[in-house]
């Protein structure tokens, strides 16, 4: 085989967070600013700061009540994976981690709604940074004991991508969503679906 293990974003690539964000905001196109700029908190964080306090702030900053957080993450066990999720990582034989931006517990309860079980469930309470920073990416590979020219980085986001290509891992993004590319890295496989990745890793 040509890798040893799949690290994958959890919140993007593997399940639908967005329309979970959508529906606490009240409709798409707030669910989309709010969520949006919690990314870019995040992404400008580095070092943890609470998941959860993220979440108020991103809500406040877009003119929306800060309680949306707490909502957010009471329905937070509706979080529903892409529909083929479930059944292309069951056909995976190699061992699966994640790499997700939320806290511990809630990275837990998130990674439980995918149906598969993971060899490691990695948040950035738990590495003590967010991505893209390198730590977490080197912390996942840390504890899977693999090279990161060995280990596929499933990306949901486009700041994984050149977070996962700059310690050297392969990049498979899957942008469901039709996120704009960032022009600093290029995927090395860039698809709309999982199943794809399927056929790849059973390919070698």
């Amino acid at each position: 085989m040509k890798y040893d293990a799949v690290v994958f974003d959890l919140l993007t690539a593997l399940i639908d967070s967005w329309t979970l964000w959508n529906d606490v905001a009240g409709n798409a196109e707030d669910g989309m600013h709010w969520r949006r700029r919690y990314l870019q908190i995040t992404y400008g964080c580095g070092s943890y700061r609470p998941y959860e306090t993220l979440v108020r702030e991103a809500a406040r900053d877009v003119g929306l009540p800060e309680r949306l957080g707490m909502e957010l993450e009471r329905r937070w066990d509706e979080l529903q994976p892409w529909p083929e999720v479930t059944t292309v990582l069951s056909t995976i034989s190699l061992p699966l981690a994640v790499a997700t931006n939320c806290s511990i517990r809630l990275g837990q309860r998130a990674a439980k709604r995918v149906g598969v079980t993971f060899a490691r469930v990695e948040t950035a309470e738990s590495i003590g940074f967010y991505k893209p920073r390198p730590e977490v990416y080197r912390a996942v590979l840390r504890t899977l004991g693999t090279a990161p020219e060995r280990t596929l980085f499933v990306a949901g986001s486009p700041s994984d991508v050149p977070g996962a290509k700059g310690i050297g891992m392969p990049v498979y993004w899957h942008n469901r969503i039709g996120l704009p590319p960032r022009d600093d890295a290029t995927p090395d496989f860039l698809e709309t679906s999982l199943k794809p990745l399927g056929d790849l890793l059973a390919s070698g």
